[in-house]
């Protein structure tokens, strides 16, 4: 029990110290993981063989992984993949194969060891990637969903190169059950029987062996018929029993049924020999259109980090330097060419599936290393004799490898993206020709602009709409509204568009710093032109106040304050009463924030500006006070009138007024 509590202490420890460092310096959470698992490991070797079995435990957060991503798909997303599953993933799998395969039969492999080599090699690190891309959200972009795609395709592929491999088979295996992808060495046969008691390990043997008795028709009837179990089970089978469990009203239970539904789920797929991760994900898109989707989500993604640290940690703490050391750079040279072959079997095909400059850039770079699936076919290959185990711990340390390179890689490619960007912006199209003026000029045409433009055209004011976004102009042209496409903070530009003859100036682009320089021109170029600016924040409210501007709007003020007065409306105040009290909140933070603005310090933290600090909670106070003695008044008025009210119903007799519709907002 102190060893394990030791153990765990730890990993905890490297944990904490090493990710917070490593996301602080823009590195990612992946790499300070890894970089953790090296420290403990081959470097202070507070770690040691117990390493590799609790890799195969930390494995599940990749399955966890898989279900929670599924979780965010519906069958017809799935469906819509399937040109990019079977083309995109499908090629890259067999083209890096057959690659991989074929040098390391010139390399001088056998032929049998070079197509395991290959398939091997083929396969990317699905924990790695995923990760990765949902902390930078990249996930939505077409790089992002596009590695998805050949990520899923990989780990479907696994199922038939498990298959595939004890054909390749020299007949020399060592003894050992090997089903289910190399997991029989870490399974329960050792466990045997304690005391005469049959044990859980020796219960799954059995079945396990029960299974592999059967024909191969069997087998496969055997498999199609836990597919179908899982797909019957999410679609009918959860609601009732998540209903059942809401009745116990015990938060711990929604957490137990969760990892019950993903345990479960990995164990049957184990089981009929598929791949775990792929039943996570099939019950996950399965459960996508579920109501207790967000219920499983919120449960599953604690442990789902968790255990996908872990795995990070221990592949870490599993790389072998001291065999490291005995051909560094044999073993460098093989884990950047390995990195290069796939590298350019991506980018070919990203150029093939039109992706684009940069997501061509993400798709190769993401993808070019070796996976956590290497593993489980590594040690799967040594098992039936494919290879030995000198080659194995080479191929397992060039695995390792370029899995502690990705982190890197992905810098790289934030590098690249930058040198991408700043080529598009100088090479951008020229900006139109203004052969128009109005007396309103509108900068930024996003979704703040739009409302604000089409409410004065259809009130038949005209309007000069600049905006930086081509595409957007074009759009709008398309509905018949006319746009000049145009860097709007070009004092060039600004003077085409009327600026020295213009009444208002409208300034709603999305970039702060961008308004704020362009208020400022503005106003020292008009100084009795009337400017309404749109704020970010409070800050930003008080850079414009001192830019210059008359009007500033904070972009999503107004619609809190709609949102507030609806909730007021709903917990028993008469729409009267609520918009009241929002015309009262309204008036008073505006004063406030005006008197705020003199007292602002441009660079200085608000924490640190004492007299702002103090004037502040002194306002606040005031607010509170003024807003429950309007309160106090509506209610007071209310009161009389419930009273009146009470003497007429006493005379005529009651009825009951119409249903309040609802209204969007």
């Amino acid at each position: 029990m102190e060893s394990f509590l030791f153990q765990a202490t730890i990993y905890l420890s490297a944990a904490v110290i090493s990710v917070p460092i490593a996301a602080r310096l823009g590195l990612g959470s992946v790499l300070g993981y890894l970089a953790a698992g090296i420290l403990i490991g081959p470097v202070f070797g507070l770690v040691g063989a117990e390493t590799r079995d609790l890799q195969h435990f930390a494995e599940f957060g990749v399955v966890m992984m898989l279900f929670l991503i599924g979780l965010e798909l519906d069958p017809k997303a799935l469906w819509n993949m399937r040109h990019r599953l079977v083309g995109l993933g499908g090629s890259q799998v067999l083209i890096t194969a057959g690659l991989v395969a074929g040098v390391a039969y010139l390399l001088g492999q056998p032929t049998n060891q070079a197509i395991a080599i290959g398939m091997i090699f083929s396969l990317s690190s699905t924990a790695i990637v995923l990760q990765t891309l949902d902390e930078k959200r990249l996930m939505q972009t077409a790089g992002g969903r596009s590695s998805f795609s050949v990520l899923l395709t990989q780990d479907i592929a696994v199922i038939p190169m498990l298959a595939l491999l004890p054909l390749l088979g020299s007949g020399m295996a060592p003894s050992g059950d090997g089903h289910g992808g190399g997991g029989g060495g870490h399974g329960g046969n050792e466990a045997g029987l304690v005391g005469g008691e049959t044990t859980a390990g020796d219960h799954a043997e059995r079945v396990t062996n029960l299974i592999e008795a059967l024909p191969n028709w069997g087998i496969t009837l055997l498999t199609l018929a836990a597919v179908g179990a899982i797909v019957v089970a999410g679609v009918f089978g959860t609601r009732p029993v998540f209903r059942y469990i809401h009745r116990a009203r015990l938060r711990e239970l929604y957490t137990a049924l969760s990892l019950l539904i993903v345990i479960s789920i990995a164990y049957v797929m184990s089981l009929v020999g598929l791949s775990p991760a792929l039943g996570a994900f099939l019950a996950g898109v399965v459960l996508a259109n579920s109501e207790f989707r967000h219920e499983i989500e919120s449960d599953i993604e604690p442990f789902k980090g968790l255990l996908l640290g872990l795995f990070f940690i221990t592949v870490g703490a599993g790389i072998s330097f001291p065999r490291f050391f005995e051909s560094p750079f044999q073993i460098l040279f093989l884990t950047l060419a390995l990195m290069l072959v796939k590298g350019a079997v991506l980018y070919g095909l990203a150029q093939a599936f039109d992706l684009g400059r940069r997501n061509r850039w993400l798709f190769t770079l993401g993808l070019a290393q070796a996976g956590e699936f290497g593993f489980v076919l590594t040690s799967f290959s040594l098992q039936t004799g494919v290879i030995g185990q000198d080659l194995s711990e080479m191929i397992l340390l060039v695995v390792a490898m370029s899995m502690l390179l990705t982190p890197l890689f992905f810098i790289l490619w934030e590098q690249i993206n930058k040198r991408v960007s700043e080529s598009m912006e100088t090479a951008r199209p020229q900006a139109d020709e203004i052969d128009e003026q109005s007396q309103i000029i509108i900068a930024g045409i996003g979704r703040f602009g739009q409302v604000v433009n089409r409410m004065l055209q259809l009130a038949g004011f005209e309007t000069i709409v600049l905006d930086h976004d081509l595409d957007t102009i074009q759009l709008m042209r398309k509905f018949g509204f006319k746009g000049f496409f145009g860097d709007p903070t070009r004092p060039e530009l600004l003077h085409a568009a009327g600026l020295g003859t213009a009444k208002v100036l409208v300034v709603t682009m999305d970039d702060p710093k961008n308004v704020t320089s362009l208020v400022k021109f503005a106003r020292k170029a008009r100084p009795d032109l009337h400017i309404i600016a749109r704020a970010y924040d409070r800050n930003h409210v008080y850079e414009l106040y001192r830019a210059g501007a008359d009007d500033i709007v904070r972009e999503v003020f107004d619609s809190s304050l709609r949102a507030g007065r609806y909730v007021l409306e709903n917990i028993g105040l008469s729409e009267f009463e609520a918009a009241e009290l929002e015309k009262a909140f309204f008036k008073i933070d505006r004063s406030a924030l005006r008197e705020l603005a003199d007292l602002w310090k441009p660079g200085v933290p608000i924490s640190k500006n004492e007299p702002y600090m103090e004037r502040a909670r002194a306002l606040n106070a005031e607010l509170e006070s003024a807003l429950s003695a309007k309160y106090d008044e509506l209610r007071g008025r209310r009161d009389a009138d419930d009273e009146e009210e009470d003497d007429e119903d006493d005379a005529s007799g009651g009825d009951e007024g119409p249903r309040k519709d609802a209204r969007v907002a």
